[in-house]
């Protein structure tokens, strides 16, 4: 995992795995997502476009299907994504978990496919897989996280790539001017909706 010069992103260590019966898990995620996309054939054909743009941001899109799929049964068996939340990051009594979005974020090193978590606190982002990292002459593997504090957050900027209009992009930068670019996200537009929403009016008070 590249050394980043920013107090907001860290790293966590690998705990032990606690999934079991991960292919059924991935099935009952594939099966929910038929049922919805029987629901709603419009809603099925934006979602299905979201989807594959998602898994092309990364550099090689069988892995990034691979850990999309693996982060879903992750979460049913932990038990959803506010249990997740709660065990990957530092969280107050009253904070509650607004929304979640996969999607990826820009590092030195490329995207990093991962789940950004809106909170009635914070901005955290987690990456759906551990990172590898060269310390002397043994490799380390840790979770990439970023974390910014609601009140610290300057702007939320969306964009879309003018060479490619699918290619759209939310720009974070915090109160001290450090940016974080997102993008893949497969909820684009709720993502913007929501991220300006409860954001803007923090990174304006």
């Amino acid at each position: 995992m590249p050394t980043e010069s920013n107090r907001y992103i860290s790293s966590a260590p690998v705990p032990p795995s606690s999934s079991k019966n991960a292919m059924e898990s991935v099935k009952d995620v594939l099966g929910k997502w038929g049922k919805k996309a029987a629901e709603a054939t419009k809603k099925a054909e934006d979602l299905a476009g979201n989807m594959w743009q998602h898994l092309k941001t990364s550099p090689n899109v069988a892995d990034a299907a691979v850990a999309r799929f693996a982060q879903g049964s992750k979460v049913l068996v932990e038990g959803g994504y506010e249990k997740l939340f709660r065990q990957t990051f530092q969280t107050g009594p009253e904070e509650q978990l607004q929304k979640t979005y996969a999607c990826y974020l820009s590092t030195s090193a490329g995207p990093v496919v991962g789940t950004l978590y809106l909170s009635t606190v914070k901005l955290a982002f987690c990456s759906d897989s551990p990172l590898s990292c060269k310390v002397d002459d043994r490799t380390e593997w840790s979770y990439y996280k970023v974390v910014v504090p609601l009140r610290q957050i300057k702007a939320v900027n969306p964009s879309t790539s003018k060479v490619n209009p699918a290619e759209k992009y939310i720009q974070i930068i915090s109160a001290d001017n450090h940016e974080f670019w997102f993008m893949g996200f497969v909820n684009y537009d709720s993502a913007v909706k929501n991220l300006r929403g409860v954001c803007w009016p923090a990174a304006h008070s």
